[in-house]
């Protein structure tokens, strides 16, 4: 399957693409499109069909360079995190070493094929090393250490790792000791077609999620995936086919110009536990007997601590009031009291840009859901009230969308 305009948004040449229901608009529409978006795109969307045919390319070409089979290929692309590169570098400079990293092995450790040059040796049934009934040779199978296996056994060992997660992806041969892969070939020949499909699907997913070229969007519910190739120095912020933009490097939403790290260490203040101790510690002080905190809102600095404590202090130097002498009344610099005032001072910055950030955060969010409601309902409308085509009528979107990266 080749890739077409139809499939996904191309930019790697410059050339900048606006189009999101394919229709042909006018020269002046294009013209107003260039001015309201100038931002250069280096990023491509890709739906499943593309993705696939990227692995199928890279299987492809892996296997035309080492002359492996495309079984052999897969084991070693998820050994290397599917890094074509890589493979060929580490193949060619230790095919040994890699065969034995990986469980390729050339020969095997357990061999009947001695036999079967003798008609009477291949009447011999061959015991299962699962449950040790015997069988055929037809009714086994091995892999590439030849250690012998019925293929009902064979299926109910794979379907199980299967069934347990991605981790299927690296399974290995059932003797413990043994480091050879279970290739896809294996699999395909003694599991059945739903099980079969649900560990492609775990393939494909790997491509994407164990590779360093792609990753999925982040909506829920989205299916596409973005390859990114700009540079380190261009934004990162991407916009997918789903209206939901949101940076490529972290997968947090769009957050141009601010920085990755800075975002990430905004969301951990936002979560952190710890702001919450702050604010207890800049706005409370702890009993001196029971070590409750204490948030004193008024009156004077004569406390008495709640039941079951009960216990009475003086709010400014928490001793206990009954041996109180009025002494903390003279100045004293404390490094406690210093630091209480410097936390309510960033506690109150924090949330003078938290309710703006916050604020911001809500209308993104509400202007995504209106544009959801025009792409689904709105437009249609519009289209039977203009007696005019959805596609000439895109530009109400393509606008939406600018609204919405601009707030």
């Amino acid at each position: 399957m080749d890739f077409s305009d139809d499939d996904m948004i191309d930019n790697k040449s410059g050339e900048e693409n606006y189009s999101y229901g394919g229709g042909n608009e006018s020269d002046d529409y294009n013209d107003v499109v260039d001015t309201i978006i100038p931002s250069e795109k280096s990023y491509v969307i890709l739906k499943e069909e593309d993705i696939l045919k990227l692995q199928r390319d890279d299987i492809e070409r892996v296997s035309s360079i080492l002359s492996l089979s495309q079984v052999e290929v897969i084991v070693l692309l998820l050994h290397y995190n599917w890094c074509v590169s890589k493979v060929e570098d580490e193949w060619f400079t230790d095919e040994e070493r890699i065969r034995k990293a990986v469980g390729l092995l050339k020969e095997p450790v357990v061999d009947f094929n001695g036999g079967e040059k003798d008609k009477k040796c291949r009447k011999v049934n061959i015991q299962c090393g699962i449950c040790f009934e015997s069988y055929t040779r037809e009714e086994i199978a091995r892999v590439s250490c030849g250690h012998p296996y019925c293929k009902t056994c064979w299926a109910g060992y794979i379907t199980t790792e299967i069934e347990d997660g991605p981790g299927c992806l690296r399974v290995k041969c059932p003797e413990p000791s043994c480091s050879a892969a279970v290739g896809k070939d294996m699999i395909e020949d003694v599991t059945e077609t739903k099980v079969n499909e649900k560990y492609s699907r775990y393939i494909l997913r790997s491509y994407v999620e164990d590779g360093k070229k792609i990753k999925w969007c982040p909506s829920p519910g989205c299916g596409y995936a973005v390859e990114f190739g700009g540079s380190e120095s261009s934004s990162y912020d991407v916009s997918c086919l789903c209206s939901y933009r949101f940076c490529w490097n972290c997968s947090e939403d769009a957050h141009s110009p601010v920085d990755c790290d800075t975002v990430s260490k905004w969301i951990f203040k936002n979560q952190d536990e710890s702001e919450n101790k702050n604010w207890m510690l800049a706005n409370s002080k702890p009993c001196p007997e029971c070590k409750r905190p204490i948030e004193k809102n008024d009156g004077c600095n004569h406390m008495t601590c709640s039941a079951p404590c009960g216990h009475e202090f003086c709010w400014i130097c928490l001793k206990a009031y009954r041996r109180h002498s009025g002494a903390c009344n003279r100045f004293v610099v404390e490094q406690a009291e210093s630091k209480r005032a410097l936390l309510q001072s960033e506690i109150k910055r924090y949330t003078h840009y938290y309710v703006r950030w916050a604020e911001n955060q809500s209308s993104r969010l509400k202007a995504m859901r209106d544009l959801e409601k025009l792409q689904s309902v709105q437009l249609k409308e519009l289209s039977d009230n203009q007696c005019t085509s959805e596609t000439q009528l895109q530009f109400t979107v393509d606008a939406w969308l600018q609204v919405s990266k601009s707030i």
